[in-house]
């Protein structure tokens, strides 16, 4: 079936697709954005349940092979150590992610000509300054101004209370002597255009039925109802179609909430299904033009990726932290380490984040920073009575370099529900990730002892937590040479002159701060570029 045709095609509902569809809203171009999960309503989120927890195990799990839902695809991760988690819905994982909201920093564009490591995007952290603040504005980001290790800016409101939790870890860094600073987060720290503060529940990671936290399905998306921009949910793409003479897309198939496929013809094709599945998508999008997927002639399509390998270091304290009120984004974060210093054995570096404890079941059944469920009788009764109120903890967040054979491809057996081939990870830490994570475990280990902690829990050995795939990028990656890379400056594909690339997939590097900030400045970057080349466009 063939519908009428659009003048931009986004596919995905998330960070950066409702980003560049409110950038390119005022050139009253036709827009249609597809989006292959449900539009939920705040109902619809479990926080607002009495067995809320439960949910992180079943239906709301980031993990979409636990979901299992109509709407995700399974991921095979047999050969990686990491498993890549997310959420498809409208808003994608900005329901369920926890609003933690640092910049990159400059140096973090510049890694080949600093440091001798992977490549220098083809954008700086200057370029990008206003789209921050702009994307800042919109979201509503809570923060404190004055961070030295950033050329200054402001965020709009002022910082969510760090608790004694943060105060009680500050007080370490300061003993030693150390940069921290109250983390920007994208959560309300008072009443914003018509959405309400924080209301301290905790459950940041199971929808934010108060719409204080920054996904797009409380900030973009309700700007853009009664626009002309087309929002279509329970709409799988299949493949995105390519004039065979011409070499550019002309549209897409995809799977309808009526179970048939149809086309999509477009005039221009925006892709925004993170650093997973975009690669997905244009490795399945194959053509006699295009053999090993679209936009593929640098056969880097899938290659690089790149995660935030992290893990985690708890102190337990004489007083209770309170460690479970307030968001679960972190109160306070430290960049100490986080810049490339010769006296060390890695190159690039990490930061130390302090989060909120989790809630009781949950972290009875992982632990807290060292992924160990609490054991049954007696001594889950100590634990939780004299360990869990008085745990307060770091974790260690690393910048992860790109290597080509950590990559997504195409698995030869399984499918989605719509028979679309389905991604496989492969994916192993870097002896470089491995230095950083031990080092931070060192580090933070240093900080609690500092702040006043009798006892520090660790991992037992040097393994990345499991489930710390939430950043997925460099699968698609930008840069000026078509040689090396997929998209160009703006995020046009070198091969196909009408097909943008917006998510993570498109970052050279990772930084070591959360990328969903970054992620949006650069779709609002994109989208501006595109206005701006908008005669030339497709030249």
């Amino acid at each position: 079936m063939q519908i009428d045709p659009v003048d931009v095609l986004i596919i995905g509902a998330g960070a950066s697709g409702a980003a560049i569809a409110w950038s390119l809203l005022e050139t009253r171009m036709r827009i249609l954005c597809l989006e292959q999960g449900p539009h939920l309503m705040h109902t619809d989120f479990p926080s607002l349940e009495e067995n809320y927890e439960l949910a992180r195990y079943g239906k709301f799990s980031c993990d979409p092979n636990v979901r299992g839902l109509s709407q995700d695809y399974p991921i095979n991760v047999e050969d990686s150590c990491i498993t890549p988690v997310n959420y498809n819905a409208v808003g994608g994982s900005t329901i369920n992610f926890l609003g933690h909201w640092p910049r990159m920093r400059p140096s973090d564009f510049y890694t080949k000509s600093l440091d001798n490591v992977a490549e220098d995007w083809p954008v700086d952290y200057h370029t990008l300054a206003p789209f921050y603040d702009m994307n800042d504005q919109i979201t509503g980001v809570s923060g404190l101004p004055g961070n030295p290790a950033y050329p200054e800016y402001a965020p709009p409101l002022p910082p969510i209370p760090i608790g004694r939790l943060g105060q009680t870890l500050a007080k370490g860094f300061n003993q030693l002597g150390w940069h921290w600073w109250p983390s920007d987060v994208a959560i309300l720290s008072a009443d914003r255009d018509g959405r309400q503060k924080c209301v301290n529940a905790g459950t940041c990671d199971l929808g934010c039925a108060a719409g204080a936290k920054g996904g797009t399905n409380f900030t973009y998306w309700p700007q853009l109802q009664n626009t002309n921009v087309e929002l279509r949910t329970g709409c799988r793409v299949r493949e995105i179609l390519v004039d065979q003479r011409t070499g550019f897309t002309t549209g897409v198939l995809y799977h309808g909430s009526d179970g048939q496929v149809h086309e999509q013809k477009a005039e221009m094709v925006v892709v925004a299904c993170n650093g997973v599945g975009t690669p997905r998508l244009l490795l399945n999008s194959k053509s006699k033009l295009f053999p090993e997927g679209l936009a593929n002639r640098s056969g880097i399509v899938g290659k690089n990726l790149m995660f935030h390998p992290l893990t985690g270091v708890a102190g337990v304290f004489d007083k209770p932290m309170k460690g479970h009120e307030g968001p679960m984004a972190c109160s306070i974060l430290s960049q100490e380490f986080y810049e490339t210093d010769p006296s060390r054995d890695f190159v690039r570096g990490y930061g130390l984040y302090s989060g909120r404890s989790t809630t009781p079941m949950t972290y009875a059944l992982g632990g807290y920073g060292i992924d160990d469920p609490i054991p049954w009788g007696a001594e889950h009764r100590e634990l939780m009575d004299n360990i869990y109120p008085y745990l307060a903890g770091l974790t260690v967040v690393t910048e992860d370099l790109p290597e080509e054979h950590n990559c997504v491809t195409l698995d030869p057996d399984l499918t989605d529900s719509d028979g679309i081939p389905a991604p496989k990870i492969s994916y192993r830490l870097g002896e470089n990730t491995r230095k950083m994570l031990r080092h931070g475990e060192e580090r933070a280990r240093e900080v609690l002892l500092a702040a006043g902690a009798k006892k520090v829990l660790t991992k037992s050995d040097d393994k990345v937590w499991w489930r710390a795939g939430w950043h997925q990028m460099g699968t698609c990656r930008m840069g000026n040479n078509p040689a090396t890379s997929v998209v160009n400056a703006w995020g046009r594909s070198h091969d196909v002159k009408n097909l943008f690339i917006v998510d993570g997939s498109i970052f050279p590097t990772a930084g070591a701060v959360n990328p969903t900030s970054t992620i949006q400045a650069m779709a609002l970057y994109i989208g501006d570029s595109i206005k701006t080349n908008i005669e030339t466009l497709f030249d």
